[in-house]
């Protein structure tokens, strides 16, 4: 079982975060952000990842320190459980319809952090949350999970329905991607021999 377990605490944020990639899409989020707990939510199921979070935040403030650190921690978690990578797909893709929103997103489990954020949103917040904060979540994510992640927008007018869609198909990317091909004997899905 590829698992782990992430515990980040700063002045901002306490967060506790566990996942397991081989899961069944079970989930128990509490981050103190109504938002970001559905987007998580279906995150995992989508991808069919266990996971559990809870983060004590300065959202008295605003989400921002919360999404992006969850981002962060959630990142990690990936790197953990995936260890060096041996015999996994690596590269996936999906485009998902959310109603009208139609969202791509494309992974490459490379070792390399790369965020191609092409998702612009109609309005400002969905509710109270910002809708800048969910490139800043996946910003996080990128850089400590090292993949190369491309999000787009092909379709869409409803801000929730964009969020969703970009977290589901994230989410089947990723399981995709993380997905062990048995082709590849265990081996390190690159002519470099490392990822």
């Amino acid at each position: 079982m590829r698992t782990a377990e992430i515990a980040r605490r700063t002045a901002e944020t306490d967060i506790r975060l566990t996942l397991n990639i081989d899961g069944t899409g079970r989930s128990d989020i509490d981050t103190g952000c109504g938002f970001l707990d559905h987007m998580l939510t279906l995150f995992a199921k989508h991808g069919h990842f266990d996971l559990a979070v809870k983060c004590g935040g300065d959202t008295n403030v605003d989400d921002h320190h919360t999404v992006e650190d969850i981002g962060i921690c959630l990142g990690e978690a990936f790197a953990q459980a995936l260890a060096d990578r041996a015999g996994i797909t690596r590269y996936a893709s999906t485009i998902l319809p959310m109603d009208e929103a139609l969202i791509l997103t494309a992974v490459d489990i490379s070792g390399r952090d790369y965020l191609g954020f092409e998702l612009p949103f109609p309005t400002e917040k969905i509710g109270t949350f910002d809708t800048q904060l969910v490139q800043e979540f996946w910003l996080g994510f990128v850089r400590k999970a090292g993949v190369t992640l491309h999000i787009r927008k092909l379709a869409g007018v409803n801000s929730h329905h964009i969020a969703e869609g970009a977290f589901k198909s994230a989410a089947r990317s990723l399981r995709a991607a993380c997905a062990v091909d048995p082709a590849l004997n265990g081996e390190i899905p690159s002519t470099k021999g490392v990822l």
